[in-house]
């Protein structure tokens, strides 16, 4: 007689079927490190085990069969209506949503981030040199760069914040949906809940899942609360660190027109070389020649040397001057 499948065997299904992955990806980046060599198996890892992974669900989930770890604790996939399996436009959605898109979603947001990171460092210090690495870039790549240089400051901010939001929402979504398995007991993965797929027993002591049920909704509770927790603390952490950047920029601007105020009165000693204009946030060469903080950090950035007297120092060895008036 067949049954919903318990909590527990689900989740030594899936505890099964990641030792099988993880023994298959193994065994392809071994086989590629022998091949080609330590540094394209870097390059190239992330993308062997995507292929890996989809190489297994390929040959089992998608041409019909049982997974290892179905076959495992006995159970089968059956589709919405619990009686008949799944049809093959849904397992190859299934093995999409569970293989492709994560891997999908994870090199976009960090190419995103990579591109508006450099965008802002780019308008900080125009005068850095570009990156190595950029004639290499892949056509994906120099797509986003180019649309990422389209956007306006405006726009850069806010992408920004959005790619740290999905990166900061994308864990609690899997511990959310995490927790509501463990109080309902149908859907493991985020991928079967999405396109609908459960499972069925077959054979076994029915009393036996029953009993566990109960202790796996504790577990749910448990967990949704400590989410709630997590939650709440970053919240309480973005507030804090917002507040935080607002009282330095007011503290910022507050400075800066106390220091031009002070600076107007000093004519034309208080100059900065390299602007010609008046001094702001004025900082001391080791040769003792002075400049805004800006300029000679840019100017640094290229050259380790004093744009006046040639004399070569490390960075490290700029003095800021507070309340200096001349």
């Amino acid at each position: 007689m067949a049954a919903a499948a318990g909590p527990a065997r689900l989740v030594r299904c899936g505890q099964k079927d990641e030792l099988y992955r993880a023994g298959l990806r193994s065994g392809a980046g071994t086989a590629l490190r022998g091949l080609a060599g330590a540094r394209p198996w870097l390059e190239w890892r992330r993308e062997v085990e995507l292929l890996s992974d989809v190489a297994y669900f390929v040959l089992t989930t998608l041409s019909g069969y049982q997974t290892l770890g179905e076959e495992y604790v006995n159970i089968i996939q059956v589709d919405p209506s619990k009686k008949k399996v799944p049809s093959f436009l849904r397992r190859a959605l299934f093995i999409s949503l569970h293989t492709v898109v994560p891997y999908c979603l994870e090199k976009a947001l960090l190419h995103l981030e990579h591109e508006l990171q450099m965008e802002a460092e780019d308008s900080r210090s125009p005068e850095n040199p570009p990156a190595p690495g950029f004639p290499s870039r892949t056509l994906i790549r120099s797509w986003v760069r180019r649309r990422v240089g389209e956007l306006t400051e405006q726009q850069k901010k806010a992408a920004s914040q959005v790619v740290y939001v999905l990166k900061q929402s994308i864990p609690l979504l899997h511990r959310l949906h995490l927790a509501v398995f463990y109080i309902q007991g149908i859907f493991y993965h985020l991928s079967k809940r999405i396109t609908g797929i459960s499972y069925l027993q077959f054979g076994g002591l029915q009393g036996e899942d029953q009993s566990i049920r109960s202790s796996y909704k504790f577990l749910g509770v448990i967990s949704l609360f400590h989410l709630l927790l997590t939650i709440g603390v970053q919240v309480y952490s973005f507030k804090q660190k917002q507040r935080a950047r607002q009282e330095w920029r007011l503290h910022r601007n507050l400075a800066h027109q106390k220091s031009r105020s002070q600076e107007a009165a000093a004519g034309r000693q208080s100059r900065c070389t390299l602007c010609l204009e008046q001094r702001r946030h004025s900082t001391a060469t080791p040769c003792g020649h002075l400049f805004c903080w800006e300029c000679i950090t840019a100017w640094c950035h290229t050259r380790a040397e004093c744009p006046l007297c040639r004399e070569k120092f490390h960075p490290q060895k700029l003095i800021y001057l507070r309340h200096y008036q001349m």
